[in-house]
């Protein structure tokens, strides 16, 4: 099972082929509009900005399953990104990341770096994945870890030679 082999819809309800991004390095993150770490997708915004062009991605997926933290939809979800944090990486379909209805993403994700002590399930809205240009999750960060504390490991990431 790859990361490649998800199926994902964009926040309109659209396919989104995740083997386009093959050779990129992504940083997949569980994200709320009403949650006290929503500030940070002003940060993931300029992590991609300042990475993209060196074959970086942000993946940002909605979530509600945290406090009822998130409870518009996808499309009201964007837009609110897009005019409140000027967002532009993309903004994928509203989700669950644990339990029975897990997005087999999510699962994939967790079952590949776990958090601390071992445990898979995800605690709390933007946490956050870094995924290689090989598609092999590199490190799982918890939400207090801040965009800007990322990018060493961004950094390092994107200096892995892609081997297809």
């Amino acid at each position: 099972m790859s990361i490649y082999t998800q199926d994902c819809r964009t926040r309109a309800g659209e396919a989104f082929n995740l083997r386009a991004l093959r050779g990129q390095v992504l940083l997949v993150v569980n994200v709320a509009s009403r949650c006290g770490f929503t500030p940070q997708l002003e940060g993931l915004e300029r992590l991609y900005r300042e990475y993209r062009d060196q074959g970086f991605t942000v993946l940002a997926f909605p979530c509600n399953q945290f406090g009822r933290q998130s409870p518009e939809s996808a499309g009201h979800f964007g837009a609110f990104c897009e005019q409140r944090y000027a967002v532009t990486f993309p903004l994928m379909e509203k989700v669950s990341v644990n339990g029975r209805h897990a997005h087999p993403l999510f699962v994939h994700l967790r079952r590949q770096a776990p958090g601390m002590l071992g445990s898979t399930p995800i605690k709390w809205n933007f946490t956050k994945f870094l995924v290689g240009r090989d598609g092999q999750v590199i490190r799982r960060f918890g939400p207090r870890a801040v965009p800007r504390s990322l990018r060493t490991a961004i950094e390092d990431a994107l200096d892995t030679p892609f081997s297809a």
